[in-house]
């Protein structure tokens, strides 16, 4: 007889296709108890999907289903919605925060699962009477959070953290779980600075010490070579690699990631093209939840590629923000010669500035429409782009057909994974998502860009293509381009010149070719 202990997980034959497209052929791996594996692909190999059938999400039960047979310890599973998921010990933190901004962190963490206090009245009237047992909520989320080994301030409310700490607070919730076995966690990192993306691969090892299974998707693969057991590839649906993970190294796994050598280009540094500046920045202020903007006074030149990169919380998302008006501001800013007025989003545009936003759900897409009216929709309302005119101009209609041209052109440049321009954006992968909204702002050819986190939650073949796009908008266009990341590798990858934001205000400002070293100085400079 065979006594051996089963594997926390097996996931046998998998296979799933979605109205007659195959997404899902053949899916096979087992996890231990205890054990962290790497998941990595594409964007769009497949990872999400195969996630939200094993936890059970409507998407997959609405949409036919899937084939193959999922183990539990040993006993075939099949979870009809994520509710059975959880109570098999199954967690779950998604790309996209599903938070509630008005709450505390302590709250979300202990949702519909606060401990309560009874009263006379509830012992007369029912359990509807008992109130909130705050001091058993705040040890038990307090708990959590130490368990996490990363703190945040459990009475701090959502809308006003820092995007790291919403990320931590997603993963503090599912912790505080007694019966959690197995966490899937996708793209964690992608949000978090370096720093902070170190204390959470310490977070994860010390979970899988106390017996909990970790299923760890992202694209920064030196993450998974630190802290997986093994790694599983995924390339256009199927597993094309299962390997310890002390047996590879990134270069091995982006070679079957991506079935090819990924060449990003040479880092080169030039002069910078000149000297003229374009947008002067004087003494601005933004009034963002999450970020410190106090002080910022800068310069940016013309036809330059200009980098901001920060701590979380430090100001760096809240400057971009702040000008295009999405956020009240005060201070000065000219463009050109001309002074922008601040809060006028729709001024900026007319200016020919352009925003690309690190938050690509929330204003970046018409989730619900198709490709080609993403990226025509916003030249077409600004600037009168991809119409037809009538009887002089009194009657305009929409160029069909070079709406379609230009939303192909850059699927074809962005090499954007969809089944044809006229798909909706809701359909794609996060990193398809991100790459419309840079063919929108290209296509709208504006003659300064803000791009903010430009690469977060894509992979390392389509973030190879993303920066080489950006660049060479800059160079055959003579775009000025302002690029904000929590990726220190990535600006000096592109950027002729990074300013470092630190405490709300300008720390300094280096050649891209400075040392990491010296960045890093830069960084914590001011912080408060």
């Amino acid at each position: 007889m065979d006594d051996r202990k089963a594997p926390l997980l097996e996931m046998k034959n998998i296979r799933k296709d979605f109205f007659g497209n195959q997404v899902l052929e053949d899916i096979n791996f087992t996890l231990g108890e205890g054990k962290v594996l790497g998941l990595v692909g594409e964007n769009g190999a497949g990872k999400s999907t195969l996630m939200k059938i094993l936890f059970g999400m409507d998407v997959i039960r609405e949409t036919g289903g899937y084939s193959g047979d999922i183990l539990l310890s040993g006993e075939k599973v099949s979870f009809q919605t994520p509710f059975e998921a959880l109570a098999a010990g199954i967690g779950m933190v998604h790309q996209e925060f599903s938070l509630i901004p008005g709450f505390t962190a302590t709250e979300n963490i202990l949702l519909n699962r606060e401990p309560k206090k009874h009263s006379v009245l509830s012992d007369v009237f029912g359990d509807r009477l008992d109130t909130l047992n705050r001091d058993a909520m705040k040890k038990k989320a307090g708990d959590a959070i130490e368990k996490m080994g990363v703190m945040i301030d459990g009475s701090m409310v959502i809308s006003d953290m820092p995007v790291g700490h919403k990320q931590f607070t997603e993963i503090a919730r599912e912790l505080s779980k007694d019966q959690l076995k197995l966490l899937i966690l996708d793209e964690p990192t992608a949000v978090l600075t370096e720093h902070e993306a170190g204390a959470l691969l310490d977070s994860i090892r010390s979970m899988a010490e106390r017996g909990i299974s970790v299923i760890f998707i992202t694209h920064r693969l030196q993450e998974i070579l630190n802290v997986c057991d093994q790694v599983v590839v995924m390339r256009d649906g199927r597993v094309v690699q299962d390997v310890a993970a002390r047996d590879t190294n990134v270069q091995e796994i982006t070679h079957w990631m991506v079935g090819r050598d990924v060449q990003l280009s040479a880092r080169t540094f030039r002069e910078l093209p000149s000297q003229e500046t374009v947008m002067s920045i004087e003494r601005l202020w933004v009034d963002m939840p999450g970020e410190t903007v106090r002080d910022v006074t800068l310069d940016v030149k013309k036809g330059e590629i200009l980098g901001i990169g920060g701590l979380a919380g430090q100001g760096k998302l809240g400057i971009p923000n702040g000008i295009m008006g999405l956020y009240e501001a005060g201070g000065r800013v000219t463009f050109e010669g001309k002074e922008i007025p601040l809060n006028q989003p729709r001024r900026c545009l007319d200016a020919s500035l352009a925003f690309v936003s690190e938050d690509r759900r929330g204003v970046g897409l018409l989730l619900d429409e198709s490709l080609e009216w993403n990226v025509a929709f916003p030249a077409m309302q600004i600037q009168n782009k991809f119409l037809k005119k009538y009887l002089g101009g009194l009657i305009k209609w929409r160029d069909e057909k070079a709406i379609e041209e230009v939303t192909k052109k850059y699927i074809d440049e962005l090499q954007i994974r969809c089944t044809s321009s006229r798909q909706k954006a809701r359909e794609l992968s996060g990193g398809n998502q991100q790459k419309i909204c840079l063919a929108k702002t290209f296509a709208m050819e504006p003659r300064f860009l803000f791009v903010s986190e430009p690469t977060r939650g894509i992979d390392v073949g389509a973030k190879a293509l993303v920066l080489d796009a950006l660049k060479r908008f800059n160079r055959e266009s003579g775009v000025t381009i302002v690029m904000i990341s929590s990726e220190l590798e990535e600006l000096r990858q592109i950027c002729d010149r990074i300013a470092i934001v630190s405490g709300g205000s300008i720390a300094g400002i280096l050649p891209a070719s400075a040392s990491s070293e010296q960045l890093g100085e830069l960084m914590v400079s001011q912080v408060k």
